[in-house]
């Protein structure tokens, strides 16, 4: 276990699969508070057919299932895509045989692809009418501590362009206007508090570079250089046992389709 002053963990020796594994077992139960709080307002339950857009491995739709809706993913990643179904769930790369679903959710920006128009335009087409487009993204700064740890993934990227996730409630606000933009009319909004707590400096670093939010800078600088200055980063918020906690807030939009 690394020390609250300890060195990046050890990113030099290929593990297959890693990047999936450590979102599926320390980044994803992070967003729980957002993925419960979007449930318990849409009542989702035995009514609800629900469709996760870029659902990663799956747990959102895990807690949809649980409340009785009927679930399904979609997510581009062969990893992710993987761990979801070895969950027993329905998650295809490209489109399902069900056209439409009462709730189609993209918990996260990054997931909206490198076109976020054309992602937002094709949820609304898999919405029902009277459905709801669940859009979410990082809150302000000055609710979320892990602004200033995701600042490396600015410092790092060189040239490249800072990943969306990243600004806050602009992109929120960006969000909405895309969503009224395909003929989506904005229903509510609301927040959720998601802290970034793990065990030790090596899950931090792992889960947060499994976020995606810093393969720009991993693909400019190297992953370890980029562990090593997270690291560096996340020593104001480690604990004197070793425990890393940092307080981040998410942000949700709806938006239903006429």
């Amino acid at each position: 276990m690394a020390s609250a002053h300890g060195t990046a963990p050890d990113l030099t020796r290929p593990r297959p699969g890693s990047r999936a594994r450590d979102w599926a077992e320390i980044q994803e139960r992070t967003l729980v508070p957002l993925y419960e709080a979007v449930h318990e307002r849409l009542a989702v339950g035995p009514a609800t057919s629900l469709l996760g857009l870029g659902c990663r491995s799956g747990l959102a739709l895990l807690l949809a299932a649980a409340r009785g809706a009927e679930v399904a993913g979609l997510e581009p990643d062969p990893q992710l895509r993987e761990l979801a179904r070895a969950r027993r769930l329905t998650v295809a790369a490209g489109s399902l045989p069900r056209t439409a679903h009462s709730v189609v959710t993209v918990f996260e920006p990054l997931r909206l692809g490198a076109d976020p128009h054309r992602t937002i335009r094709e949820a609304a087409r898999l919405t029902l009418p009277g459905g709801v487009v669940v859009l979410a993204a990082p809150g302000p700064a000055a609710a979320c501590e892990s602004t200033a740890v995701l600042e490396v993934a600015r410092r790092c990227a060189g040239p490249r362009p800072a990943p969306a996730p990243l600004a806050g409630a602009g992109e929120l606000g960006s969000l909405g206007e895309l969503a009224a933009g395909v003929g989506l009319r904005l229903v509510g909004h609301g927040q959720a508090a998601c802290p970034f707590g793990y065990a030790d400096l090596d899950s931090a670093v792992r889960g947060l570079l499994a976020t995606g939010w810093f393969d720009a800078a991993v693909a400019y600088a190297g992953e370890v250089p980029v562990a090593k200055e997270l690291v560096e980063a996340l020593h104001p918020f480690t604990r004197e046992d070793g425990t890393v906690r940092m307080a981040t807030e998410f942000q949700y939009l709806l938006a239903a389709r006429g």
